[in-house]
Formats: structure tokens, sequence, C-alpha cells
């Protein structure tokens, strides 16, 4: 059995698996967003996936509506510290109250499953990056283009080897290396491994 297909099975026994344990939050989760901010549910957001192919990741919703706008239309020195700081906002102010709950447990992520079981992604592999972050931030890095080249040549995954080692806290040029060498690397044996891994990580964040 080729290796894809067997990383294939591999996904879609896992999703399925997450998708039933976790059936209740399924139900839950939805309805507290709902009360507390209003639909939106589901927040899409375009990446770039296997090949340069662009998809739209989905997550439960954990900012307030009109986030992107704010970012990238209303709030020039919030859009600064976004870029000088790696692509992420320490105590980022549009953040919602449940939103910081379902963050620290990791549940905003769980519709990913479902770009999972689409084939759109893996359960390991490279983070899925924003198209203009992997722009600005090869230019701002340039020993990193060779790494993104290999980024792009498998799947993203919802977990991958630089989460399970200290997730967001770590820099960019690091993070892509780590994701390339996975890409590089990547074997049965690396995949097992990154998901036993990943609930002790998400622990250990809470």
């Amino acid at each position: 059995m080729r290796y894809e297909h067997l990383i294939r099975i591999l996904d879609l026994t896992v999703a399925i698996t997450l998708v039933l344990i976790f059936l209740p939050f399924w139900i839950i989760v939805p309805i507290l967003i709902y009360f507390e901010s209003g639909p939106p549910i589901i927040f899409t957001h375009k990446r770039v996936g296997i090949g340069g192919k662009e998809f739209k990741l989905l997550k439960f919703r954990s900012m307030v509506p009109d986030a992107d706008d704010i970012l990238h239309k209303q709030d020039q020195e919030l859009l600064k510290l976004f870029k000088d700081n790696d692509w992420k906002i320490p105590n980022d102010p549009r953040i919602t109250r449940l939103g910081k709950i379902i963050r620290s447990l990791t549940i905003d992520e769980f519709p990913q499953l479902i770009n999972v079981l689409r084939g759109e992604m893996s359960m390991v592999g490279p983070r899925a990056y924003l198209r203009r972050e992997l722009d600005e931030q090869s230019k701002r890095y340039p020993e990193t283009k060779k790494y993104i080249e290999r980024i792009l040549s498998i799947k993203p995954g919802i977990t991958g080897p630089w989460q399970t080692s200290g997730r967001n806290e770590i820099p960019f040029v690091k993070r892509a290396k780590m994701d390339a060498e996975y890409a590089e690397n990547r074997s049965i044996r690396s995949y097992i491994s990154i998901i036993a891994k990943t609930p002790i990580a998400m622990i250990s964040k809470w």
C-alpha cells in the first residue's frame, strides 16, 4: 500500500473517531458562541495547502465577528504589532471571553476535522499558513524560502512537530524549518508519534 494511501486511512480513522468522541462539543460550543456574540459560528480563512492551492480552513469563531476588518482596515497599530510579532498578537483584544476558553482548550480547532475529512488537510503536517504571511515572512527571512517549498509539498496538518514542542512561542524561522524537516522526512512512525504527543502538549497549556 502506498504511503499516501495509508496516511489517508489513518487521517480518516482518527478524524472520525475524534468527531464521535467530542460530539457534544459540536452542539454546545455553537450555542455558546451564538448567545455570546451571534453569528457566524464557524470562522473560515483562506490558507495555503498542498502545491500552493488555497482552501478554506474552518474554526469555531473565537474572535469578534469583524476581527479581520479591525486588524487590516481599522487598527494600523495592531496590524504592525501583528506583523512585528511573527503574525501573532499577545493578549489579542479581538478575542471574546468564550474565545479565550475554547482557544486555551484547542476546541476552536475542532472544525478542522472537517478539512481532514474533505482531504484538504492531514491530522499531522505543517501549519496551514496564510498566503500573505508566507509572502511577507519569506521577504523578511529570505532563508525560509527553501523551507516554504518543502512545506507546500504536503498537506497542512491540524497538529505538527512544532505544535508539540512549544506551539506559538516558537519563532517563524524555527517553525518553518521544523515544518520543512517533517515534510521531507515524514513517516508513519513520526505521524503516530506526533498524534500521541499532541494531547500532552494541549494539556500542558491549560
